[in-house]
């Protein structure tokens, strides 16, 4: 005798749409690229070029993961959403930190020192700019990137020695002369000349009540082509460490790198933190500033102080006639006989 179950009609299995299979591969080939970016951030695999420049874009991608999320979300592609969902974390605790100030910013018993960076592209940078900034803020300390016979001349002419009267000063035709300038006494320590041509002014700085203080005005070759990127990780792999038991060090000036850089994380995993980011500043774009260029901003140029220095404030400002604004931070430095 046939059973009750034996004589139910079979169901016909529902089919699926070709439609609902489309927006499927759809949603995934919207979210993968961002799968492969949050990785690629992650772990710091962006060697070579094009990634080296693209990466430095990775707050922009952060937030446009959004889109295929909620493009999974409302679509009921569980895991693509999943998976959408997990990228966007991934590249949000990249990117956020760098919005929110430290709870210890630091030291706060020694001399305060203001200090400014302006790459002067080609030495072209407006002199009166540059004086005008240092006389607003009561600037101690200049570090120049893309500093030209010519320039050094019209600074001079524009009163800036006669506000920062010490300087150790390599200009040279191009993109890769360098200056320190400096209220204080300074000793002139050299240039370093990386094998890609681009240097760094040195100088040993003598600040009333602090520990002595080593400052390097720093410019990397820009990863600007496939043929440079191997000169860009040369040479900020190059960027001296910082001595905890010796001078305080101060990197400043255009490392070419954002904080999304590999290179750039392991120059600060040398004993060192990044002004900018330390109170929050992070998202400030110095690069680029022309009228000519229709890029989004990213934060090439930084202030980069050993441990064992307080950070204040950190603020960009605008430089006619330069590709980046200048970059002013207030600075603690610890007490020291000096």
């Amino acid at each position: 005798m046939a059973t009750t179950e034996d004589t139910l009609p079979l169901l016909p299995e529902k089919p699926v749409k070709p439609r609902r299979r489309w927006w499927t591969v759809v949603v995934w080939l919207a979210v993968v690229p961002f799968v492969v970016w949050a990785a690629t951030r992650t772990f710091g695999l962006e060697g070579g070029f094009p990634a080296v420049q693209l990466i430095a874009f990775t707050p922009y991608v952060a937030a446009a993961s959004l889109v295929p999320l909620l493009v999974a979300v409302l679509t009921k592609r569980l895991w693509p959403a999943l998976v959408a969902a997990l990228a966007t974390i991934a590249l949000a605790a990249c990117v956020l930190p760098r919005w929110i100030a430290d709870s210890s910013p630091g030291p706060d018993g020694g001399p305060a020192i203001r200090v400014l960076s302006v790459n002067m592209l080609v030495g072209g940078a407006d002199p009166a700019t540059i004086v005008g900034l240092i006389k607003k803020f009561g600037v101690d300390l200049v570090a120049l990137q893309e500093y030209t016979p010519e320039a050094k001349d019209a600074l001079r002419s524009a009163g800036l020695e006669d506000v920062l009267p010490n300087v150790v000063s390599y200009p040279r035709p191009g993109v890769t002369g360098s200056a320190v300038y400096s209220r204080f006494p300074v000793t002139d320590l050299g240039y370093r000349l990386f094998e890609s041509g681009f240097g760094q002014a040195q100088a040993g700085v003598r600040v009333p009540g602090a520990t002595e203080i080593r400052v390097e005005s720093v410019h990397t070759c820009a990863p600007a082509a496939a043929s440079q990127s191997a000169c860009w990780e040369r040479d900020i792999a190059q960027e001296p460490a910082a001595t905890p038991d010796g001078a305080v060090s101060l990197l400043i000036g255009d490392f070419n790198a954002t904080l999304d850089h590999e290179g750039f994380r392991s120059v600060l995993a040398k004993g060192y933190r990044d002004a900018a980011d330390v109170v929050g500043a992070g998202f400030e774009a110095s690069w680029p500033f022309d009228e000519r260029w229709f890029i989004p901003g990213v934060t090439l140029d930084h202030v980069v102080a050993d441990k064992r220095v307080g950070v204040r404030t950190v603020t960009v400002h605008r430089m006619p006639n330069s590709d980046h604004k200048a970059v002013y931070a207030e600075l603690v430095l610890p007490k020291g006989a000096a």
